[in-house]
């Protein structure tokens, strides 16, 4: 008999589900929250608040857009056997209206319920394309919060082996684009002016962290003090130069550890994942290191590298396999350790 999950994905601001049927996903719909925008980052009052405007819908469309041959919400979801959600990491009040809205389904159906950790979530993504590393792989999730290299040797079983002491890389791009004086999210801005600069034209300090280990908060003070001594008008006047010059020194950051890793591990198939796996920057260093090295890259499709339920259906699918199931007392946690 198929599996067939619905996942829920609430951590920060974007809600969204998915279904996923045997590890197909049939179905991934994303509600976006522009209002932070205004704020230049997000608001966790306000993010919560759209989670619970925003779920019940999200959910039907997942649903209607997997199943559209079935005429009734009802009907749809007796096609379920599982309901999954992010308990951890993420905004406490986001995580809740998804945790929440997963338990009060899981119980009216009677319908075993799934915890899933949303970075494994994240490396597991890889596992989604037709083209899909075997294991062990290593990979290189990279985010707003967080920036680990994980050694995967199956999918409950994902070791991390280096992580950031300080800053994510996701969170030196938008500080960084925030020096440049460039709207929230800065980090896609950063990449787009990138493309029309020469990445060597400035050079920022790299931070000399021992093992595998990242730190991005000298770099950014690099930066900083760096456009500090500059007169007005230089930011303007250098703004395709300055971001390809940030994007080069950050990358460059996270493609030397990335070849310690494989040196160290002997695996050879790499992957990236999480929001700034999107970076075409470092989507070409991948494919460089690729002809340098010799690995075999992985990279998973756009739409999976952001925050989505797609990446936490493949994720609870596994899961289903291996019963691991929770309870309807497990509470979301905002800084849930690595399982």
């Amino acid at each position: 008999m198929p599996v067939t999950i619905l996942a829920i994905e609430s951590s920060c601001d974007e809600t969204s589900a998915s279904v996923c049927v045997d590890g197909a996903i049939l179905s991934n719909f994303i509600a976006n929250q522009t209002v932070h925008e205004t704020f230049g980052g997000v608001v966790p009052e306000l993010a919560s608040r759209a989670h619970m405007q925003n779920i019940v819908p999200v959910v039907d469309t997942a649903l209607q857009k997997a199943f559209p041959e079935i005429p009734t919400s009802a009907e749809r979801l007796q096609k379920l056997d599982a309901i999954a959600f992010t308990q951890a990491p993420g905004l406490i009040g986001s995580l809740l209206v998804g945790a929440q809205f997963a338990k009060s389904l899981a119980l009216s159906l009677q319908k075993p319920l799934i915890a899933v950790h949303h970075m494994q979530a994240h490396v597991l993504a890889n596992l989604i394309p037709e083209h899909r590393p075997s294991f062990p792989f290593l990979c290189l999730t990279v985010s707003g919060g967080h920036t680990q290299i994980v050694l995967a040797n199956s999918p409950t079983n994902l070791q991390i082996i280096g992580e950031t002491i300080d800053d994510a890389a996701g969170e030196a791009f938008d500080k960084s684009a925030k020096l440049l004086g460039l709207p929230y999210p800065g980090g896609p801005l950063i990449d787009k002016y990138a493309k029309e600069g020469n990445p060597l034209a400035f050079k920022f300090a790299e931070p000399q962290i021992p093992e595998l280990n990242f730190s991005f908060s000298g770099l950014k003070t690099s930066i900083l003090y760096f456009l500090q001594k500059q007169e007005p008008g230089f930011i303007e006047a250098n703004l395709n130069d300055l971001c390809a010059s940030v994007q080069h020194a950050i990358v460059t950051i996270l493609i030397k550890k990335l070849q310690k890793a494989v040196v160290q591990t002997g695996v050879k198939q790499v992957c990236i994942a999480g929001g700034v796996s999107a970076n075409s920057g470092l989507r070409n260093a991948l494919v460089e290191a690729d002809k340098k090295y010799k690995w075999e890259p992985f990279v998973p499709p756009f739409e999976y590298c952001t925050d989505n339920a797609g990446m936490i259906a493949i994720t609870a699918y596994y899961q289903y396999l291996a019963g691991q199931f929770t309870s309807l007392d497990a509470s979301p946690s905002a800084r849930a350790v690595w399982a």
